[in-house]
């Protein structure tokens, strides 16, 4: 079984692949895991001689098949403990984030196959992001951001995890994944959005960075 740093740079990897759709720049492997590029480069040559990715120097990364099958198991065992923790353990979806960061490497896979029967082996993550399977397929991304739609009627799909205050600030609002909402307007040069909440009667205004991190699919 691969270490935490090496499960952890495999992950990010994974995440940015599937963003940019090609080979991966060190230096976003290294913002992404707040690490200086030169610790990147020495990992990738690591890796690359493990037969986990194909590394280029200049031109990027790519995760070879044993390497995505690692990070696919990293994330399903994410975010099935981040479920389990809000689900079972009933702790605040504010907070399950840093845990499941910690407990992705260490639970067992006899553990986490009962913690998915427990759930009902279920298909997305308190924040709405996708469980793979226990086959390790990993669903495309779906959704755009709020902030690129036009007026209308939206299912919000997913929000950003990794900001406990922004995920207090969803809560507080009932934005959490499932809900339906109106846009009523976006003022691009004020950077505001107007929204209505199915089951409420006040608009909801917010920041064009924010409605960056809601994504939503058309319901009309």
């Amino acid at each position: 079984m691969p270490s935490s740093t090496v499960e952890n740079y495999l992950k990010a990897i994974l995440r940015l692949e599937r963003a940019t759709e090609g080979p991966v720049a060190v230096g976003k492997i290294a913002t992404e895991l707040e690490v200086t590029p030169g610790t990147v480069t020495t990992m990738m040559k690591q890796l690359g001689r493990s037969g986990l990715i194909d590394y280029a120097p200049r031109r990027g990364v790519c995760l070879r098949p044993e390497g995505r099958e690692a990070a696919v198991r990293v994330v399903r065992r994410h975010r099935l403990v981040e479920l389990f923790l809000v689900e079972v353990m009933q702790l605040d979806w504010t907070d399950v984030h840093e845990e499941a960061e910690v407990l992705e490497h260490v639970i067992s896979d006899r553990l986490l196959a009962r913690i998915d029967e427990m759930l009902d082996h279920p298909t997305r993550d308190p924040h709405g992001a996708p469980i793979p399977d226990v086959n390790g397929h990993l669903p495309e991304p779906e959704g755009v951001p709020l902030a690129d739609c036009p007026p209308g009627h939206y299912h919000l799909l997913r929000v950003a995890e990794d900001d406990t205050a922004f995920l207090d600030w969803l809560g507080r609002n009932r934005l959490k994944p499932g809900v339906r909402l109106r846009l009523i307007d976006h003022d691009r040069p004020a950077g505001l959005l107007r929204i209505l909440i199915d089951g409420r009667r006040e608009n909801l205004q917010f920041g064009t960075s924010a409605a960056r991190r809601l994504l939503v699919k058309t319901t009309d």
